[in-house]
């Protein structure tokens, strides 16, 4: 009688905890960015006068990508961190102006929401990557990461004192840019680091998105 035996069951049983893995991130973050796009929606009536600018500010929508690139970067790895970050900016702005549509007056254009969308492809993955990189093990790619996210909110800043005049959520904006590499730098150099490089980064930022980019297709 042949002891032979086959391995073959033995492998074919293994789950494939990777592709599950995948599509845990994928689909929990489009819902929670989903969940958020309602939520910003809604608190546009809970806050007083320009304070409902906040709510769906281009920082703090950023601010989904960044976190779900953070909480699967142990999980999975760039690409899918990559890709949870666009689908949670995708689901803000489907969660955002489906309520719109649905719940109040409608949305109106479609113009709007096709241009947000299309920023949700470039920012979502990019602070998604940001995300990943702040929980890596690399100094360098936590202070570009902290950066990014610091200075996404310089960048509201920015555009909050020069363009809107609102005064009160510039300072607002402006001390979370210092707070966050405050907070969530690891050591004194790298708390350093992310702070100054977040400088130019709102900078770079408010050139590129509001001077050239919304200035151009919107007027």
């Amino acid at each position: 009688m042949s002891t032979t035996m086959s391995a073959s069951p033995v492998i074919a049983s293994v789950p494939d905890t990777r592709g599950r893995a995948w599509a845990y991130a994928t689909a929990s973050a489009f819902a929670g960015g989903l969940l958020l796009g309602v939520l910003t929606n809604v608190a546009q009536g809970w806050l007083p006068g320009a304070w409902n600018q906040i709510a769906n500010s281009g920082a703090v929508w950023s601010v989904a990508a960044f976190v779900a690139g953070a909480l699967l970067s142990r999980k999975v790895g760039l690409t899918a961190a990559a890709v949870a970050g666009l689908l949670a900016e995708s689901g803000l702005v489907v969660g955002y102006y489906g309520y719109a549509e649905v719940a109040r007056d409608g949305m109106g254009s479609l113009f709007a929401p096709l241009i947000w969308l299309a920023m949700a492809f470039v920012a979502g993955p990019l602070f998604g990557v940001a995300g990943f990189g702040w929980r890596g093990i690399r100094p360098r790619h936590r202070v570009i990461g902290l950066a990014a996210l610091a200075g996404v909110f310089g960048t509201e800043s920015i555009h909050y004192t020069w363009v809107l005049h609102y005064a009160p959520q510039a300072w607002a904006c402006l001390a979370v840019l210092v707070l966050v590499p405050l907070l969530m730098g690891r050591t004194p150099r790298e708390r350093a680091l992310s702070l100054l490089t977040a400088i130019p980064f709102s900078l770079l930022a408010y050139l590129i998105f509001y001077r050239l980019i919304l200035t151009n297709l919107l007027g």
